[in-house]
């Protein structure tokens, strides 16, 4: 599974996807987020901050976070992203690893951390345990936890329904009689549930301070995104910010954002 996880991210240009509008939409939400929680750490200075990013892939966060004074630290398990990482020349200190092990790094280091990438792509309940405890460990008690997800029902509606793949999902077996994706070991991404993040938290006994959509439905407005011009645009991203907590909307985005109190 590992495998097949470098072999995609070899060819899929992560870099590129959140420079996108779609994906600017994710990261400046997400951003926006990111900062609201640092700025709450108002007894320390920018460079006594430290911020975990696990599975960081091309560094998108960790090295414009290092940029602007925190004292970051990523792990990713890919070694071509890793590379782009290190080849930014950034004070970001990058390792290679996993989100469920994480034996290099002392209990309670971090102020802030950040699981993105891992929960896309963790086989099963019992690793993103794993990795939700890992990630746990490793943050200062009081400290956050940020957890991104892939949502179901934008994998059922664009896969399924949109790609016109509902017949073979069926019958298959890729979906159950509530819609619910069946993830199986080869596959590359799994898809959730809000209950099933909620589940999660409960065993590895974390406490929600917000749950958000981090994209909405930019993904599905790709099209329209990339013919918008600039001041539409950013009225575009005015509204998703506005509109982003709303419980209505919740799953219905590509990706959620789970903000977690250690």
């Amino acid at each position: 599974m590992m495998d097949e996880i470098e072999q995609h991210y070899n060819k899929f240009n992560e870099e590129k996807r959140l420079t996108r509008r779609h994906g600017q939409v994710e990261y400046i939400t997400s951003m926006k987020y990111i900062h609201k929680y640092l700025e709450m750490i108002t007894d320390r200075e920018k460079k006594d901050i430290k911020i975990m990013d696990i599975g960081a892939g091309t560094g998108r966060y960790s090295v414009a976070l290092a940029n602007e004074g925190y004292d970051v630290t990523a792990v990713e398990y890919v070694k071509h992203n890793l590379g782009l990482i290190k080849a930014k020349k950034s004070t970001v200190k990058a390792y290679q690893g996993t989100a469920v092990s994480l034996k290099r790094f002392a209990n309670d280091t971090y102020d802030v951390t950040l699981l993105f990438g891992p929960m896309y792509h963790l086989f099963g309940e019992a690793d993103k345990l794993k990795a939700l405890q890992e990630a746990k460990r490793i943050t200062k008690p009081g400290g956050v936890l940020l957890v991104a997800y892939c949502m179901n029902e934008y994998c059922v509606l664009t896969y399924a329904f949109k790609q016109n793949h509902i017949k073979e999902c069926l019958e298959n077996g890729k979906l159950d009689e509530t819609f619910h994706c069946i993830q199986e070991k080869k596959d590359l991404y799994d898809y959730v549930r809000l209950e099933d993040i909620n589940s999660l938290n409960e065993k590895a006994e974390l406490e929600r301070i917000q749950v958000l959509s981090a994209d909405g439905p930019a993904d599905y407005l790709r099209p329209v995104l990339n013919q918008m011009d600039e001041e539409t645009f950013a009225h575009f991203i005015e509204y998703h910010l506005a509109t982003c907590e709303r419980p209505e909307l919740l799953g219905a985005g590509a990706h959620i954002l789970d903000i977690l109190r250690v």
